[in-house]
């Protein structure tokens, strides 16, 4: 029998399915419109393409309590009509097992399960594109607390040179989604990222950032392995150039040889290109029928 997967973005929608011999056998994107209309084509998907379980990883902030009246739901999005919305109520009249998570903690697991993450405990993805958020997986399980990690609205510091930009997060002037993501370099550049590739001031600054990014992620987190996806790290000078900041940050206060002479081993780009959310996604639903299995 096939699984399923949905990685619900803010701009688009990848649904597919796989087995356990070929990881993803079909996908198709659906833009994201209004949410009824949206997933109501989605599930059409699925009543099209019979699952046995189906993975959904999410855009959020969503509610990962299941004990809450609102599991299952994105709660307080800035995305015009998708606050407030119940997710998993589209999809529960398949009878199916449902997973449901962030969409880079989706990622993340896919990158355990199948990437460059395979045979590790702790490992960390990130996805740098339209927004900036980090699944995190440590001691073998992806983290949940009293919500899920919000990694791109840590604080950073502003580089001298970019005191005055105002990005485009409504709730701070100084976090890493405001000043890194692709959108806040089309706000400070007037033209979109991939315009930029060959422009070195852009991707110096990035890095700068990014840089500081990994260094909170690894003082805090310890993690054996850093993953670096989204459309912003299509750009190789940009992972090349965070990897030497980073060390340089650092400044030798981490004593390790994965950072101090294998760093291009240590912070990478995802095996699983741009299907790892997807992948991920079929894999959190594999994992919600095995655990009911269990139970």
């Amino acid at each position: 029998m096939y699984h399923g997967g949905i990685e619900l973005g803010g701009t688009k929608i990848i649904c597919g399915y796989g087995d356990e011999e070929r990881l993803l056998i079909d996908k198709t994107s659906i833009p994201t419109g209004k949410p009824e209309e949206t997933l109501n084509e989605v599930r059409t998907y699925f009543n099209r393409n019979k699952v046995s379980s189906l993975g959904i990883a999410s855009f959020g902030p969503i509610d990962l309590n299941r004990k809450s009246e609102t599991y299952g739901y994105i709660t307080t999005t800035p995305k015009p009509y998708w606050e407030n919305t119940d997710v998993l109520s589209y999809f529960r009249d398949l009878m199916i097992p449902l997973g449901f998570d962030t969409d880079v903690n989706g990622a993340c697991l896919g990158e355990v399960e199948y990437g460059a993450g395979r045979g590790l405990s702790n490992v960390i993805y990130g996805t740098i594109g339209t927004g900036i958020g980090f699944g995190i997986y440590l001691n073998g399980r992806l983290l949940h607390g009293l919500s899920h990690p919000e990694t791109g609205h840590m604080l950073l510091q502003k580089h001298e040179s970019d005191k005055d930009f105002h990005g485009p997060c409504p709730y701070h002037d100084n976090c890493l989604e405001t000043l890194a993501s692709g959108p806040s370099i089309e706000k400070r550049y007037g033209t979109k990222a991939e315009e930029l590739y060959d422009n070195e001031t852009v991707w110096d600054l990035e890095s700068y950032y990014l840089a500081q990014a990994m260094v909170n992620c690894i003082v805090m987190y310890s993690p054996e392995k850093i993953i670096l996806g989204g459309g912003v790290m299509h750009n190789r000078k940009v992972l090349e150039l965070t990897r030497t900041k980073t060390k340089e940050m650092l400044n030798g206060y981490i004593r390790k040889d994965e950072i101090l002479n294998h760093i291009d081993d240590y912070i990478v780009l995802p095996e699983l290109k741009d299907d790892a959310g997807i992948i991920g996604a079929i894999e959190l639903g594999k994992m919600e029928e095995e655990n009911r299995c269990i139970g």
